[in-house]
């Protein structure tokens, strides 16, 4: 994520941090980088002259060349302004409460991930307690309604959806349903079009007309954009505002965002606030966005708070006591290997688990990562008994063939798997040893990233 404007920054960074001193002409140099990495990232230019043009202002002030770490000081105004940039604070959905109807209505070109998100974010509002309905409206692309309906169906959430073409009536209808019903949210997936064409915008506004009711308008309007498009994806955002009206943006495919110019330009072009972002295709990676942790993520710092919290989401504290004690009483079994590697799965994907952990973020690859070694030690652990599991020291010769074939890995591969869990049991016998080290373990991301001993 964002690796390209992160490795730009860190390598500034790392410059201008180890000076004992710094003088305009460092700083210009550095500054200098910095503005050809936003243009490169495909930052809108009139926000990469504003950004340069204020950060070497605050810059030559004294009060970063005659500070005591002049570098850091110099880090920190750039993390300052990279942050206003991105919104400043995460902005919550502005919902009413669950006694009264609230409406989110979704705008976006096709291709955008628009009737997916509607659903990572009915599935999310339902955990958070809300009852939500989902809305087929878009009447215009093949297979919309079969794809929203299958997802409502994963998720646990209604979908209302008619056999008509009629966009407007099925949005008014469903409006109708929902309060008669019960359905305190109702998320609305609207047709998208491959370009933005008058069409379209016209049967948008009549569909957010329908949603007003008594006068008002929808709680929220939300453009769904592809993070990857860059400045596209801020033109699209300028022209749904212009005509519709914006309340916030969701980028997707933010996970597979070398660049970044999109989260960089949005908020500063269009005065809109990005909502969340899509870290990838499973229903629950739909993320918050925070402007403070991805500016640290972006400028190569990491963000553990975020890590943190992912950690938790997969482990709870009693699990986690349990995992202690089995360490500390060498019973860790190869079952708890395997949940461990399931928990990290969880998590997401390696390569944004390792962006968020400090020095880190932008130096490891996927490629780097061993994923491969992961997924084949799970498929062996599956091929073996519960009891196999249990007891590692009963699996032999004859054994360690049937698991080979069943899980479609070589006997060697079975071989060093065990090897890896007799190194990992060791380990973890010394750690239980040293209890500070087991102490901040069990803080936070013991359980999930620390408890398995995994080769990564």
């Amino acid at each position: 994520m964002l690796e390209r404007i992160t490795n730009t920054f860190t390598d500034v960074f790392r410059k201008i941090s180890g000076k004992s001193a710094i003088t305009e002409k460092n700083i210009e140099e550095a500054v200098e980088q910095i503005k050809m990495a936003l243009l490169e990232a495909d930052v809108n230019l009139r926000v990469v002259r504003r950004f340069v043009n204020s950060t070497i202002e605050e810059a030559r002030g004294e009060k970063v060349l005659r500070s005591v770490d002049p570098g850091q000081q110099f880090v920190k105004i750039v993390h300052d302004k990279i942050v206003a940039l991105l919104g400043d604070t995460k902005q919550e959905l502005k919902l009413k409460g669950p006694d009264a109807q609230s409406v989110i209505l979704f705008l976006g070109l096709q291709g955008s991930g628009k009737t997916t998100t509607a659903a990572k974010l009915a599935a999310r509002l339902k955990k958070e307690g809300r009852k939500p309905l989902l809305a087929a409206c878009d009447l215009v692309r093949p297979a919309a309604i079969e794809q929203l309906s299958v997802l409502g169906e994963k998720i646990g959430v209604p979908v209302y959806k008619e056999d008509t073409k009629d966009a407007v009536r099925v949005a008014k209808n469903a409006l109708a349903h929902a309060k008669k019903n019960g359905f305190d949210t109702l998320i609305v997936d609207t047709a998208g079009r491959l370009q933005i064409d008058e069409d379209m915008m016209r049967e948008i506004e009549a569909v957010k007309k329908a949603l007003s009711g008594g006068g008002g308008s929808p709680d929220e309007t939300i453009l769904v954009a592809d993070a990857m498009t860059g400045q596209s994806a801020v033109d699209v955002a300028k022209s749904f505002d212009e005509r519709v009206g914006l309340s916030g943006v969701i980028l997707t495919k933010f996970d597979s965002d070398a660049r970044g110019g999109a989260a960089l330009s949005l908020k500063s072009i269009t005065g809109k606030p990005i909502l969340f972002i899509g870290m990838g295709e499973k229903i629950e990676d739909l993320e918050p966005f925070y402007p403070d942790r991805i500016a640290s993520r972006i400028l190569g710092m990491g963000d553990i708070v975020s890590l943190v919290e992912k950690a938790q989401e997969t482990i709870d504290i009693e699990e986690a006591q349990k995992l202690q004690k089995k360490m500390a009483n060498e019973t860790f079994t190869l079952q708890d290997m395997l949940e461990q590697l399931q928990r990290v799965k969880k998590m997401g994907s390696m390569q944004s688990l390792m962006d968020m952990i400090p020095g880190l973020a932008g130096q490891v690859n996927e490629s780097d990562i061993d994923t491969v070694q992961m997924k084949r030690q799970e498929a062996i652990i599956l091929s073996m008994t519960m009891k196999e599991r249990m007891n590692y020291l009963i699996i032999g010769p004859n054994r360690r063939k049937r698991i080979a074939k069943g899980s479609g890995t070589s006997v060697a591969d079975v071989n060093r798997l065990i090897k890896q869990f007799e190194k990992t049991k060791l380990a973890m016998k010394k750690l239980t040893k040293n209890k500070g080290m087991q102490a901040r373990m069990m803080q936070g991301l013991g359980g999930s990233l620390g408890g398995g001993g995994f080769p990564f």
